[in-house]
């Protein structure tokens, strides 16, 4: 074992270089780096056994432009290049193991779009033009290896393998990060990026399921839940409101669905984390505190702003905190005029 003096000073080391870069009053950033962040940049999802993936390194490079935390972010984006960016293209293997290494070469386009637009917005921070170009490569390779036409218009292959068959092409609609697709046309100026909102927004008015007419977390086009995925609103498919707020593209017609749902249960102490559409049925599992917070922002729109508010306290996993530091996000850009593509 290392001596006491030693793993003394490597703590206060780490805790040093963890609290860089969160803002005076955000002390969530400081604590998110030190739980789910390690010291060369790589992001840790305990709860899925150590492993890293595209979409928790674009989440937190992107968090890390919003707190105005340069070092963090260089070591985030040097991470990611020297571990996921390894296919023939400019996309990212989404998933790493400590023990293994890659394990899926395949990619993620939440996770190619959420770094692409990381990128963007570092660049029109800090002025580094490597930014922008790599943002640039991902975005290009994103619309011209990702993007399908069909009967109901333009969509994201949630990856380049094992999306399309002869059934039908499968989707997943909380891989539409609307205000990243608002802006990313400022690193890939083309106009399938508004394309692409349009017929997210289309399959949202009609992907509608259950007691409640919410949508799933995985689609085949046609209109079903893709065979053989859980028929529920669930884990991925709550980013959808948050998504729809942040990226101004809301209306009550799509936001009804979230708040009859949760709406449901918000005059009691337990809220669900999922619901099954075939008896609409609920999961026994509370929703996170992450969940919690998408709800209350979004039941509460646009009359309490802060509604969305909550504390990642130590006892939230890697998804939980990360909503919650998305929803505060989002709710303070909402306070933003909207730039210019």
């Amino acid at each position: 074992m290392l001596p006491l003096w030693f793993r003394r000073v490597v703590v206060t080391v780490a805790l040093l270089w963890f609290a860089q870069g969160a803002v005076a009053g955000e002390p969530e950033w400081a604590n998110f780096k030190l739980r789910f962040m390690e010291a060369d940049g790589r992001v840790v999802d305990h709860l899925q056994g150590d492993i890293s993936h595209s979409e928790g390194q674009g989440f937190a490079m992107l968090l890390a432009v919003h707190y105005g935390d340069r070092d963090a972010f260089d070591h985030l984006w040097q991470w990611t290049q020297q571990h996921l960016q390894v296919r023939e293209d400019n996309l990212l293997a989404w998933r790493w193991h400590p023990d293994n290494g890659i394990t899926d070469k395949n990619n993620a386009s939440d996770g190619d779009l959420l770094v692409a637009w990381s990128l963007l917005r570092a660049d029109e921070r800090w002025h580094v033009p490597a930014y922008m170009a790599a943002s640039q490569k991902i975005a290009l390779d994103i619309r011209e290896k990702l993007f399908r036409k069909t009967a109901q218009g333009l969509v994201l292959l949630p990856g380049i393998e094992g999306f399309e068959k002869p059934e039908g092409i499968t989707i997943n609609l909380s891989y539409w990060v609307f205000p990243a697709l608002r802006e990313i046309g400022r690193a890939d100026p083309a106009p399938e990026w508004e394309e692409l909102t349009k017929t997210g927004l289309a399959i949202l008015q009609y992907a509608r399921f259950g007691r409640w007419g919410l949508p799933p977390d995985w689609l085949q086009l046609g209109v079903k839940v893709k065979p053989g995925s859980p028929e529920r609103f669930s884990y991925d498919a709550v980013r959808i409101p948050l998504y729809l707020l942040w990226g101004r593209q809301e209306s009550e017609a799509l936001l009804k669905p979230y708040r009859d749902y949760w709406g449901y249960f918000g005059a009691g102490r337990y809220m669900p984390a999922w619901t099954n559409f075939n008896d609409d049925s609920v999961d026994s599992y509370e929703a996170s505190a992450g969940i919690r917070a998408v709800a209350r922002w979004v039941t509460g729109f646009p009359y309490a702003a802060s509604s969305g508010a909550s504390h990642a306290d130590e006892q939230q996993g890697y998804y939980s905190t990360i909503l919650i530091l998305l929803s505060k996000m989002a709710i303070a850009e909402r306070g933003r005029p909207v730039a210019n593509n």
